[in-house]
């Protein structure tokens, strides 16, 4: 099983979070993308854009931050947080 948690962050508080879980025989990259989606859906938020430094981040730490500078609308909030809490 793969679970991303997101959380949405404003002024150095969570404000919301929900895990996602995905199962299937998809590749991480595909997860990962699936899990984003769902989890911008259930927060009713345009997906935002990975900028290299958002995929440097990821690939190091398994966690990436999503800024205003990744959506192309304004975020009501300073961040968007994702982590990879559990692969197989």
């Amino acid at each position: 099983m793969f679970r991303l948690w997101c959380k949405i962050w404003k002024d150095n508080r969570m404000v919301k979070d929900t895990v996602i879980c995905e199962e299937g025989t998809d590749t991480r990259t595909h997860k990962i993308f699936h899990a984003l989606e769902e989890c911008c859906y259930r927060f009713d938020l345009g997906k935002p854009m990975w900028l290299d430094a958002t995929v440097k981040e990821f690939q190091h730490h398994a966690k990436a931050r999503f800024t205003q500078d990744n959506f192309v609308e304004t975020i009501p909030f300073d961040y968007l947080e994702i982590q990879v809490i559990e692969e197989d």
